[in-house]
């Protein structure tokens, strides 16, 4: 059973003028007829050759175990990062998992937004340096004390995050935000604020790179770009998993604590996920087909949150009573 899977999925792999006999003769360095007797079964791989064809053709022996048992579902998960060299690898990491998956044509993003999508903010912004900081204060033990204005990442960091920022951009992309998407930003603008970690200058401009980027969202909707679908949900909880779809393969990556994931390629797992992503799209609105007004209640409902903090800080700046 678990040599059958292993040969369906290297043949998945291969371009349709290679020999799969060939290949396995490569990778074990066999004849080919000895390549032969084990892709007809009748020779089986010994776990040395099971170990060294999962290398050549860059699989999981792990996932492979879960596809031959229905109650195993394979996972990797992401290293945790306790300081900014390795958020800087994260960004890295991310890249490299994504980026085969989305070089492939007809490849697919489907993204539940409980928040803000990373992706849009790894940029220049003081937006995405605030947000480094956030991670880095709750992960890294020597952010106890520093205070934001202190902060300022480095440019093999930036140049990371803005790398698989950028690979984000021109996808096929199907977002499902609420108005409360933009909720835990703007309270962590507000507590750093409060806690005297951010000032308020500072949190007037990361505000304004906040309505930005909502402007940006809001003119790609009506921009009617079929590559990118935003669609509002009042009903459902988004979680923010994220699924990506191939014609030939589906990966689907759940948040498991703050910025680490676990991510499966495993086939049932991937189907059903997508059936809840389909019920979620059904029960939710897609804004650039919807009519101006219901796109401007969504739009609106957000920048009046934005708008309504900015004001406090101003305001409170303006007193200066303390």
């Amino acid at each position: 059973m678990f040599q059958e899977i292993l040969l369906q999925k290297i043949k998945e792999g291969l371009a349709e003028r290679d020999s799969l006999n060939s290949e396995i003769a490569t990778a074990l360095d066999i004849s080919y007829d000895a390549a032969h007797r084990r892709t007809s079964l009748k020779s089986k791989f010994t776990l040395e050759e099971s170990v060294l064809l999962a290398r050549y053709f860059n699989l999981s022996l792990d996932s492979l175990f879960g596809m031959s048992k229905k109650n195993f579902v394979s996972v990797q998960k992401t290293k945790q990062i306790t300081n900014e060299k390795e958020l800087q690898y994260y960004f890295e990491s991310s890249y490299q998992s994504l980026l085969p998956l989305l070089n492939v044509d007809k490849s697919e993003v489907y993204y539940s937004a409980k928040d803000i999508p990373i992706f849009y903010t790894l940029t220049s912004s003081v937006l995405s340096s605030f947000k480094f900081y956030v991670w880095l204060k709750l992960l890294d033990k020597s952010f106890r004390n520093k205070s934001f204005d202190s902060y300022h990442p480095s440019l093999s960091t930036l140049q990371s995050a803005k790398r698989l920022g950028d690979l984000y951009r021109d996808l096929s992309i199907t977002e499902i935000w609420d108005t409360t998407t933009i909720n835990s930003t703007l309270k962590q603008i507000h507590f750093y604020y409060k806690a005297g970690q951010l000032s308020g200058e500072t949190a007037i401009k990361i505000c304004k790179d906040l309505k930005q980027l909502l402007n940006d969202i809001s003119l790609k909707v009506v921009s009617k770009k079929k590559s990118f679908k935003l669609y509002y949900n009042e009903l459902l909880l988004m979680n923010n998993n994220v699924l990506v779809t191939t014609p030939k393969q589906q990966k689907l990556f759940v948040p498991s604590s703050m910025l680490s994931y676990f991510s499966t390629s495993d086939k049932q797992t991937c189907l059903e996920a997508k059936k809840y992503f389909n019920k979620q799209l059904y029960h939710s609105k897609l804004l650039n087909t919807a009519g101006e007004k219901e796109q401007n209640v969504f739009y609106y409902k957000m920048m009046e949150k934005v708008n309504a903090l900015q004001k406090l800080i101003e305001a409170e700046n303006v007193l200066d009573f303390e």
